[in-house]
């Protein structure tokens, strides 16, 4: 079968476009025919091996797949440990879910990491209440993107979002951004950027921050936090560690700093049923309108990660494995 493989850690060049054999199916897994795989701005750290888990050659990435089981029966998007990228993939059956007429590939693949993600990040960690205002770094990514629209549906009294662009600025606002923050702001000093957010939010400190940038961005994003604000990092696009926190600065405001990553919600399914069955259903109704950036055909699986990379994409980015 086709598939991308890396068998040296780097940056998009490492992608190869090969054939392999078909992977096999071990106990309590389902091989699947596969129609589209998902992009992940986390993938491109996988490739690199600077993500949370240490990863091992050779390797196919991608953690999501919408097809069919090998055979025949209903489509279903699911997540995975990896090989993604490819014509077949390996999936445990309840990590998958069905999904509904109407609903695209494209848009279910939206759903399946990055709009659980968004999910997750306001319910679970953020724990979001009805007037409070958030933040929203990358509003115009796969993630933020949704999160703009589902902090509005769930009744944030102010939502920003950053972008880098106009255009992307633009986006976020007509999916339901009050107002908009160039994250340019924190290149240089965290302070000129804790600034905007406040000036963004009438003056005022923030209740909730989605940060997946870290370095100045996450400094200036902690430093806007009100009393009881709540800043949760899902990333570090930057490749930049952010110094530790001092106990002392958190405590000084009541303020709260919260990690989330998905893999841990895979070890809890019920916990991705909840949020699929959600977000499916508001992708049904016309409610929920994710963004799609880009089909790619397998053989550009390069220049998918090289446009992922230099932020020209906004939504949500998939492949195609026939192409």
């Amino acid at each position: 079968m086709r598939a991308v493989q890396i068998t040296r850690f780097g940056g998009p060049e490492v992608l190869d476009v090969v054939d392999i054999p078909e992977p096999e199916a071990g106990p309590g897994q389902q091989l699947y025919e596969v129609s589209t795989a998902g992009v992940n701005f986390a993938d491109t750290h996988q490739i690199e091996n600077s993500y949370l888990a240490e990863q091992r050659l050779p390797l196919v990435p991608g953690a999501e797949f919408v097809g069919t089981p090998a055979g025949g029966g209903q489509r279903v998007v699911g997540l995975l440990d990896g090989g993604g990228y490819a014509e077949k993939a390996v999936a445990s059956p309840r990590l998958t879910w069905p999904v509904p007429d109407g609903v695209s590939g494209e848009q279910a693949l939206s759903l399946v990491l990055q709009g659980t993600t968004a999910w997750h990040l306001l319910r679970t960690s953020a724990h979001l209440a009805e007037g409070e205002s958030v933040v929203v770094i990358a509003g115009a990514g796969g993630v933020g993107s949704l999160a703009v629209q589902l902090a509005r549906r769930w009744g944030a009294g102010r939502v920003i979002a950053t972008a880098s662009s106009p255009e992307k600025r633009k986006l976020a606002e007509d999916l339901g951004a009050h107002v908009t923050v160039d994250p340019a702001l924190a290149d240089e000093d965290p302070k000129a950027f804790t600034a905007a957010l406040r000036e963004a939010n009438g003056g005022k400190p923030v209740d909730i921050v989605l940060e997946m940038t870290g370095g100045n961005v996450f400094a200036g994003s902690l430093s806007a936090l009100a009393p009881f604000g709540r800043l949760v990092a899902y990333g570090m696009a930057s490749r930049t560690e952010t110094k530790a926190v001092p106990p002392g600065a958190l405590m000084q405001r009541s303020r709260a700093v919260i990690g989330f990553w998905l893999a841990h919600c895979m070890a809890r399914p019920e916990m991705l049923d909840a949020a699929m069955t959600d977000l499916l259903q508001q992708v049904a109704d016309g409610h929920l309108h994710p963004v799609i950036g880009g089909r790619y055909p397998l053989s550009d699986v390069r220049q998918a990660h090289e446009d992922l990379l230099a932020r020209r994409t906004t939504g949500k980015l998939v492949l195609d494995p026939a192409r």
